[in-house]
């Protein structure tokens, strides 16, 4: 397969674009088999699937209104709003798939006894299933390992400290799917040989289950992000190390970053800076530490530098409430 066209940011719609196309047409096919056996696992992968689409359809929506230009109304820009539109699309896993899930799951289970038609047909849609789904989860392998790879990470690493949430939710509800299908497909063999739809019920309910934890999962990361995320470790100390480097900064009294977006972080920086400088001298320095960090950290949207003395009792107060303890040369001691 061709490798995706990069969007600004560091993201690929190709990813995106592939998991819907594959949803819609396994939503379709889910629900055909679900009403023609009755089975109440593929009635929920058919929720599942569904679920799955409209959370692609919101990716999408994502990845072009967080790519605005900055304006007046929103100086720091737009990339804020892909993590919104990201945690909508979680909601969504929730609300579409799981409850539908769990409500099939209980009226399979305590409900009027349904019986079993043609499971030959769902082991066919779900077999097809499976083999789209696989389509669409080896595209979001591939995009996750060659952005973890650019950061020198493992794959967990990078997802437990990626700003970008479209890859994450992509790659979590692909591989959701594949679980929730090697589940239905359990489901329905018990119920043929056991002519009990109790184990349908409860493959149903594992579904659902499967569902509300992926999307409770989604939704802790896009809140961290809504709420204003401190950046990547790894960049911190960097920053940190770089502004220590310089041979007018004395000491880093203070050191506050936030991700506003999909790789765009904003910097704030107290420093106290050598008192033999002269105000040009200051103006100068600042200038040319402006430039430096951009150039080294590209993904620096914005950057400000305040002179500060170190002693300062209510400053040093603040860092001590934040950090529980001093900051020197940009790494706590």
């Amino acid at each position: 397969m061709s490798s995706p066209e990069e969007k600004p940011g560091g993201e690929s719609t190709l990813t995106v674009v592939l998991a819907l196309l594959v949803n819609l047409a396994i939503a379709a096919m889910k629900l055909i088999a679900g009403l023609i056996t009755g089975s109440a696992a593929m009635l929920a992968e058919a929720a599942h699937s569904v679920a799955d689409t409209f959370t692609e359809a919101l990716l999408l929506t994502a990845l072009r209104r967080s790519e605005r230009p900055a304006d007046r109304a929103h100086p720091f820009g737009y990339g804020k709003e892909r993590y919104f539109w990201s945690l909508l699309a979680a909601v969504s896993i929730f609300v579409s798939g799981a409850v539908f899930s769990f409500y099939e799951g209980f009226s399979a289970i305590f409900g009027e006894p349904v019986e079993q038609e043609s499971p030959i047909v769902a082991y066919i849609v779900l077999a097809i299933a499976f083999a789209l789904e696989s389509v669409s989860w080896a595209q979001a392998v591939r995009q996750t390992r060659r952005e973890a790879r650019a950061e020198s990470r493992t794959i967990v690493e990078y997802l437990r400290h990626s700003d970008d949430p479209t890859s994450k939710t992509v790659l979590f509800e692909d591989s959701a799917a594949l679980l929730g299908l090697l589940i239905a497909f359990a489901g329905i063999g018990l119920h043929q040989l056991t002519g009990s739809q109790l184990a349908d019920g409860i493959a149903s309910l594992m579904i659902g289950l499967l569902l509300a934890g992926v999307a409770y999962l989604l939704c802790r990361t896009n809140l961290g992000l809504l709420i204003g995320r401190q950046a990547d470790p790894v960049l911190v100390r960097g920053i940190g190390k770089r502004l220590r480097e310089a041979p007018e900064v004395e000491a880093v009294v203070d050191l506050l970053t936030m991700t506003t977006g999909t790789d765009s972080v904003l910097v704030c920086a107290r420093l106290d800076f050598d008192d033999s400088l002269g105000a040009a001298d200051l103006e100068r320095a600042c200038v040319r530490i402006d430039g430096e960090l951009r150039a080294e950290f590209p993904e620096l949207s914005e950057i400000f530098l305040e002179p500060v003395p170190r002693n300062d009792p209510e400053l040093r107060a603040k860092v001590l409430a934040r950090y529980g303890t001093e900051l020197h040369g940009g790494a706590a001691k």
